[in-house]
């Protein structure tokens, strides 16, 4: 599938992503139309909009140098394609050590710390289990519970081996694989704005499948207004919005990739110590902070440990700020959060006392 289309939208349009952004301006030297690309990668939709008053030419080039790194990682690590780093790495599960990019070195140190820090609720390791529920996918079905146990004792981030002074990475069991896909993507988030800024883009959005990324603030000085999805209905309605400066905003939740069996729904956020679907009292997780990658690897974390004890690790990170919506429609705000959101969305309740 390819998404590639170079299209002009007004300010006020809405991006349809697990988290929109809202803002409609119009910038200090007149122009009322950002230029915005948007590129089908990572397994979602991708989409990079511009605000400067600059030329269509010179922002066409930042945004397809910042589509081009995105490829470049995505070509690396992705679990949908084959021969890339991250395969090389299965397929050499058990047996010897494989030399890996800077990139893939990067996001693989990184997933292994946040795996650690989340006691393996995130997991890196956790490719067998996707493989085996293929969650989005047209094969996807409720495994067996042998299946499911058979596949699971192949799932510990601490059978990942990573050789610094080589950048060099190994599986040490056999039919052990890597699923970079709750880091990967807050990663390019944050190369694809580097990228931008490094050509000298003052004004934009990074949306990369609900990755949200600004830099700076919109064209009129004010905050981007970003709306929060609504985790019970399709992509583009939303519970609320917020304001934010030179944040990433990310949100894992129930909707984003699941599908139904007898009556019951099996969404693709993982539990690596039962096999199955995370279950507890959250619809959704939305983290807002100053690095995507970060924010990425501890919606996953965040989301198993629930409202009480999600509330208690946000507090205890310096910079981060998080939404928790719960399956009866309760939406709970963390301190820092209470005078930036708003709920625009009336079957909503805002509870303003996190536990």
């Amino acid at each position: 599938m390819n998404y590639s289309k170079k299209i002009r939208i007004f300010l006020s349009a809405i991006i349809i992503m697990s988290v929109i952004p809202l803002s409609s301006c119009i910038n200090n030297n007149g122009n009322s139309e950002p230029i915005s690309k948007t590129e089908y990668m990572l397994g979602t939709i991708c989409t990079i909009t511009v605000y400067d008053n600059k030329s269509e030419t010179v922002i066409d080039n930042s945004i397809d140098k910042a589509f081009a790194r995105i490829k470049e990682i995505e070509n690396k690590m992705s679990v949908n394609k084959s021969g890339t780093e991250v395969d090389a790495v299965a397929n050499a599960a058990g047996k010897n050590f494989v030399k890996v990019s800077d990139d893939t070195f990067y996001v693989l140190k990184k997933g292994k710390y946040y795996s650690g820090q989340s006691s393996g609720s995130f997991d890196i390791t956790i490719g067998p289990l996707v493989k085996l529920w293929g969650i989005g996918t047209d094969h996807a079905r409720v495994p067996s519970q042998q299946e499911i146990d058979e596949k699971k004792s192949l799932v510990n981030y601490k059978d990942l081996l990573l050789d610094e002074k080589d950048k060099k990475a190994m599986l040490t069991k056999p039919g052990m694989s890597l699923d970079l896909g709750g880091i990967a993507k807050g990663y390019s988030a944050d190369e694809a704005a580097r990228i931008l800024k490094e050509n000298g883009v003052e004004h934009a959005i990074v949306n990369l499948g609900g990755n949200v990324l600004t830099i700076n603030d919109n064209p009129d000085g004010n905050p981007w207004t970003v709306g929060i999805q609504d985790p019970f209905k399709s992509r583009g309605s939303v519970v609320g919005t917020i304001d934010v400066t030179n944040k990433t905003v990310v949100t894992s939740g129930i909707y984003e990739r699941y599908f139904e069996k007898n009556g019951k729904k099996y969404h693709h956020i993982l539990n690596p110590f039962t096999g199955y679907p995370m279950d507890n009292n959250l619809a959704s997780v939305t983290l807002v902070t100053n690095v995507s990658i970060d924010a990425d690897a501890m919606t996953k974390n965040i989301f198993y440990l629930g409202l009480d004890k999600g509330a208690e690790y946000v507090k205890k990170v310096p910079g981060l700020s998080a939404i928790f919506i719960t399956k009866n429609k309760e939406v709970y705000v963390t301190e820092s959060l209470k005078n930036d959101f708003q709920i625009t969305n009336s079957s909503f309740k805002l509870i303003h006392d996190i536990k």
